[in-house]
């Protein structure tokens, strides 16, 4: 695992301070699990108050009001109708693999199908979902083309390549599950073209196939609503997997799904684990989704969406390195490119900025399959000045790399 020299002793909102006294403003966001900042205060209230009741029973033994609770604020996330049931685990992988299990049981079939690029986890199945090399192969998955427009992929050749996967490689009679980011997170921070999700939909539909996303980056507000799939009506998922700032910052991960697909399982059937749905972390959730559902902190998260956007593109106008920038509401990126003509990528000059960054007082991380693309993960409680030092500090790097 790699990681950052930077040792921290405390953090506040979009701030970090290292155990030398440096400050940095903080635009990796834990990696997609503080949109919400550091240690916000009716977060940490509530979980002091938790500390004084009960630390853990285990939900299969004993029930608790806090894990209730947070399920019917996480299944009123869930876009559509419904009705939808919830359930709690402790991480993102296992909300993933237990939405395929629920697919799997619910279909009666087993094979399942994901994406170049795709992001699910580090488990078994996860990984093997997940498009990166040495992963151990898992039978029964498949693997289509995902759009990237800026790399000539468009949302129609990746239908394509679905519907051509389904005709000659596995009979979607035997297909539970088609699992997508709607805004693909490690690979690239991609927002899937709307009519790409509403075809997905319509192929899952025909078929009776289950359509998962992958909510576990780019939900929780980061888009602007709990769910970046609710940018798109036409294309309801079945099942939704959950994570990162769900927990406020503690391990917290979830599925919500069509309830006559969670009925389907029998007693027994969910992989929720020990430790699932633990009593501090749904004190941290009740807290989070409480914010989540508020149509005044979507807004909000909408507005810093739009501002990020701004910010990127002036830079995009200043800095040839800069090949594109993209991304949906404040899941926002820049691809770096050698040359703007022949779009090549460019990983050490992303490298490179990542670590000027990091001394200048910027956490920011790299992701996508060449590794060339800065993602703008930063709490959705940032001020204009922490955005204002960020983006000084980002520019000055980029400025350089270049």
């Amino acid at each position: 695992m790699q990681t950052s020299p930077l040792v921290v002793a405390s953090a506040e909102g979009a701030r970090i301070r290292d155990v030398d006294g440096n400050e940095y403003i903080d635009f990796a966001g834990g990696v997609g699990a503080l949109n919400g900042g550091h240690t916000p205060p009716a977060v940490v209230a509530a979980i002091r108050q938790q500390l004084e009741a009960h630390l853990h029973v285990g939900y299969s033994a004993a029930q608790y009001d806090g894990y209730s609770q947070v399920c019917k604020r996480l299944v009123a996330c869930h876009p559509g109708e419904g009705p939808y049931k919830a359930l709690l685990v402790g991480s993102g992988a296992e909300a993933v693999e237990n939405a395929v299990r629920i697919a799997r049981v619910a279909t009666g079939r087993s094979a399942v199908i994901a994406f170049d690029r795709a992001f699910h986890g580090r488990t078994l199945l996860t990984a093997a979902l997940t498009d990166r090399p040495g992963a151990f192969p898992v039978p029964d998955i498949h693997r289509a083309m995902a759009p990237y427009p800026y790399r000539g992929v468009s949302a129609e050749d990746a239908l394509a390549s679905v519907r051509a996967l389904l005709a000659r490689e596995v009979d979607p009679a035997d297909v539970a599950a088609v699992v997508f980011e709607p805004v693909q997170g490690e690979g690239g921070f991609l927002p899937a073209p709307p009519e790409f999700l509403v075809g997905l939909r319509e192929i899952c539909t025909e078929h009776g196939i289950a359509l998962v996303f992958d909510e576990i980056q780019s939900g929780m507000c980061r888009t602007g609503p709990p769910a970046a799939c609710a940018h798109v009506p036409g294309a309801v998922p079945d099942l939704i997997a959950w994570g990162k700032s769900l927990g406020g910052g503690l391990p917290l991960a979830g599925v919500t799904g069509r309830a006559e697909l969670v009925d389907a399982v029998p007693p027994g059937g969910i992989a929720s684990g020990t430790m699932g749905g633990n009593p501090l972390s749904c004190a941290a959730a009740g807290v989070t989704l409480e914010q989540v559902l508020d149509p005044v902190f979507q807004r909000a998260a909408a507005d810093l969406g739009a501002d990020l956007r701004s910010r990127l593109d002036a830079l995009a106008a200043e800095i040839p390195l800069i090949g594109e920038v993209r991304g949906l509401g404040a899941m926002q990126a820049i691809e770096l490119v050698t040359d703007r003509d022949t779009r090549e990528p460019a990983p050490k000059a992303t490298a490179a900025v990542v670590e000027a960054a990091r001394g200048a007082g910027l956490l920011v991380k790299s992701c996508g399959a060449h590794g060339n693309v800065i993602r703008v993960l930063v709490p959705l409680v940032a001020t204009t000045t922490d955005l204002d030092l960020g983006f000084g500090v980002l520019r000055h790097a980029l400025r350089e790399a270049a």
